[in-house]
């Protein structure tokens, strides 16, 4: 019996026919934990489902990646669900994803959570970039559907609470494919066109899947970007999107909004009242005073007698004149004393006293002031000062004696 050869790639069809026929094979779903895990340029995801014991290659081709809610890494336990065949080329056999989804955790909530740190890692959520909301708004800009429930609630409780401010609707899809570029686009519109002082921007309640839209990067980039401040008003209180983390305010509800956004005319007309009665008081204390005021100065007695107050400022003027005049007397007689007896020292300390005693002094023609005998010789003509006069002498002899 002759054996029947074949080549390796008539090998490989032949098994991938069999494995393409097996109904187990065309539609699995296998746990793993992802490993070497490549996104390349085109497109297509590649990488390992691994066990404890075992290992099999997956490929995720772009068109299904399109539909995934969350980016694959490594380390992420999925399932995988698809069908396994074989690649003729390398003669292995690999599972062809169709989806994948995270093993324990919902697809949204995985996708969810990594949005939510990639953009706090860019500082998105970052406290100091939030805007305080303004307290009295001149036009409220709301971007929601225009045919929920959300905006009638809205409306209702914005018209109740604070009918001076003006609403303005920008209408745009809140779920399905294109609604985060939607509400981005107009908020982005109003912005450019400074359309309002506050946006809300929000819907109704409803599952995550519902809500979706508020949690894509569209609408967290235009409220981040955005100069009007942003109160987020998704869902009902328990439910929490990316559009909460970005945004100025957080509403628990869209009616929350609403209130958070407007001030309430009742509240407002009661500090008003309590204002006007707070300034009446203070009018009426003030007018009080002043007339008690009056009633002092109507009882003085410049008032009551002018001529009596001119007298006695007459008398206040003729008694600072005496006291003036003393300080002068007693300055002046300071002054003298000082005088008196500096002129004393002085007189004390004169050359002229000492020639009263008998004493004289001798001068060259020069007016030199002789103090040895040196300074003179025989012939010089000397002039001699004593106390009444001075006379003119001729030296005859000149000596000097030593000690």
């Amino acid at each position: 019996m002759g054996q029947t050869v074949l080549s390796i790639t008539q090998l490989n069809e032949y098994i991938r026919g069999k494995m393409d026929t097996d109904p187990l094979l065309n539609q699995v779903a296998v746990r793993g934990e992802i490993s070497n895990y490549k996104l390349y340029p085109s497109g297509h995801h590649y990488f390992t489902l691994k066990d404890e014991a075992s290992a099999l290659r997956c490929v995720l081709f772009k068109g299904n990646a399109a539909r995934l809610r969350f980016r694959p890494e490594n380390g992420m336990k999925i399932l995988a669900m698809g069908r396994v065949s074989v690649f003729p080329r390398d003669g292995a056999y690999q599972l062809y994803c169709t989806a994948l989804a995270m093993d324990g955790v919902g697809d949204l909530y995985a996708a969810f959570e990594q949005m939510k740190k990639k953009l706090e890692a860019q500082g998105l959520f970052d406290p100091s970039h939030k805007k305080p909301i303004p307290r009295y708004p001149g036009t409220i800009g709301i971007v929601t559907s225009s045919a929920g429930a959300a905006i009638h609630d809205m409306l209702r409780i914005l018209g109740k609470r604070y009918p001076l401010t003006r609403v303005r609707l920008f209408p745009v899809r809140v779920q399905g494919a294109g609604a985060s570029q939607e509400i981005a686009a107009a908020i982005r519109y109003a912005n450019y066109y400074h359309l309002a002082d506050v946006l809300i921007v929000g819907r109704g309640g409803g599952s995550m899947e519902d809500l979706w839209a508020f949690n894509e990067e569209p609408v967290a980039y235009a409220i981040y970007e955005s100069e009007i401040p942003v109160i987020s008003a998704v869902g009902h209180e328990p439910d929490v999107t990316i559009s909460d983390f970005v945004a100025d305010l957080r509403a628990a509800t869209p009616s929350n909004a609403a209130e958070l956004a407007v001030p309430d005319q009742d509240g407002l007309r009661q500090s008003l009242d309590q204002m006007t009665s707070a300034m009446a008081g203070n009018l009426s204390r003030q007018l009080k005073a002043a007339r008690q005021h009056l009633n002092a100065l109507a009882c003085a007695s410049v008032l009551q007698d002018p001529g009596a107050y001119i007298a006695q400022q007459r008398k206040n003027m003729e008694f600072l004149k005496n006291r003036l005049a003393a300080a002068q007397n007693q300055s002046v007689a300071q002054k003298q004393q000082r005088y008196i007896a500096a002129v004393s020292k002085l007189d004390a300390m004169s050359p002229l006293k000492v020639l009263t005693r008998g004493y004289s002094v001798t001068q060259t023609e020069s007016g030199e002031i002789v103090r040895s005998a040196g300074q003179v010789k025989a012939g010089d003509r000397v002039r001699i000062r004593v106390s009444d006069g001075s006379m003119t002498a001729e030296i005859l002899d000149q000596q000097e004696e030593t000690t």
